[in-house]
């Protein structure tokens, strides 16, 4: 994989975003030597009180498979057999922090004490197997009120058990889609409750990293782009108050999370579209979110409107990781379409992010992690039960 593989895009309708990425001076992916690096996949990693055995974890991805947000075996196997397939990191799934702030019926959520020891359980036997517990608390805001994607993914009717939809204006995701109703300012601080008590409930429940999602269109990201937040009050119009409500939920989760515990946030860098939520902009938040105590900024981009064009390839959205590492002095994560060993580790040694977030080729091979290490030379951390077995199938038994 060349250099160029990582620090250029293909043409879209966002250019102001590529000649940011490749302004002059840029140094993002010459801060390591590739060939003898300072790090690679397979460094630890320490972030506060925790640190990861390698750069390798999975991202949160939604299962759709809850019901009345509780977890189930579904998600105690889906969760635990990555763990045993050798990742350290394991982040779960978008776990929503009201019931209102489902995508689906489907979703996992932690809005109630109830939904608290399913979950406990699956972080128990994920930390037996070495695997450090994350958790990503969401709530989808204009984008809720869904029917699961294999059924139809489209909004649900009240008749069909949809309920109403919240976010910074009255602007609907889609034509035809529901109305949100704009949140008021008591409004806005109910929401910032849900996600403090939803932290609380997630470190009672023995999480060990918290991200809070930002990011795909959801409510947070609604309200810091200017495509989806038209209000004129003070969470509206300036960037200062575009990214308001998301600060003040991070502030207001650091201030009751372990001291050393580390908190993740999930950003869209772009919306792809012109006029939107874009990179300069993420650079200057994540500018604050670090002084905030934020610890990572989980780069992704894009979910704010249906029709942004955007130009999937491998490793698309590592140069925003990279500038957002470069340009805010914080640690970041790398996510999408990353599938091959080698590409995760020149991410990882060209310093364009500190963590490679694997997504859907986990989903296809649970054990990613532990063919990624044989791939590279490294010694495969097999769980003890399949290890042995592999030992013995290399002593022809």
């Amino acid at each position: 994989m060349t250099t160029e593989n990582l620090s250029t895009l293909p043409s879209s309708p966002a250019q102001t975003e590529l000649e940011f990425i490749d302004s002059p001076g840029s140094q993002s992916t010459s801060l390591h030597d590739s060939d003898v690096p300072e790090v690679d996949l397979f460094s630890p990693l320490k972030i506060r009180d925790i640190t990861l055995p390698d750069r390798i974890a999975m991202s949160p991805m939604c299962q759709y498979s809850a019901e009345d947000g509780f977890a189930n075996d579904w998600h105690f196997v889906h969760l635990g057999s990555r763990a045993t397939g050798g990742t350290h990191l394991i982040v779960v799934e978008a776990t929503a922090v009201t019931a209102q702030g489902r995508i689906t019926p489907g979703d996992l959520g932690l809005w109630h004490d109830m939904h608290i020891e399913p979950l406990a359980r699956i972080v128990r036997f994920l930390r037996e197997q070495g695997a450090i517990a994350g958790i990503q608390l969401a709530h989808a805001g204009r984008k809720a009120s869904c029917n699961v994607p294999w059924l139809s993914g489209t909004p649900l009717t009240p008749e069909e058990g949809g309920w109403p939809v919240i976010g910074p204006s009255p602007i609907p995701f889609q034509e035809g889609g529901p109305v949100p109703i704009t949140l008021d300012e008591p409004g806005i601080e109910e929401v910032i409750e849900a996600f403090v008590a939803t932290t609380q409930r997630a470190v009672q429940a023995g999480f060990q990293i918290i991200e809070i999602h930002a990011a795909h269109g959801y409510l947070l990201h609604s309200f810091l782009s200017p495509l989806s937040n038209q209000r004129t009050d003070r969470y509206g119009g300036s960037l200062e108050n575009r990214m308001r409500l998301l600060l003040e939920v991070t502030r207001r989760i650091r201030e009751i999370l372990p001291s050393g515990m580390p908190l993740f946030v999930r950003l869209s860098a772009t919306d792809w579209v012109e006029g939107g939520w874009d990179l300069k902009q993420s650079v200057i938040l994540s500018r604050e979110l670090k002084a905030l105590g934020v610890d990572l900024i989980d780069v992704s981009t894009g979910g704010l409107v249906p029709h942004a064009r955007i130009p999937v390839q491998t490793g698309y959205q590592v140069p925003f990781a990279a500038k957002i590492r470069e340009e805010a002095g914080i640690r970041t994560g790398a996510v999408g379409m990353i599938k091959e060993a080698e590409y995760a580790n020149q991410v990882i040694t060209r310093g364009c992010a500190d963590l490679v977030l694997i997504g859907r080729e986990m989903l296809r091979d649970p054990y990613w992690s532990i063919h990624a290490r044989s791939h590279l030379d490294e010694e495969p951390n097999w769980a003890l039960p399949y290890g042995y077995a592999v030992k013995q199938r290399r002593q022809g038994k």
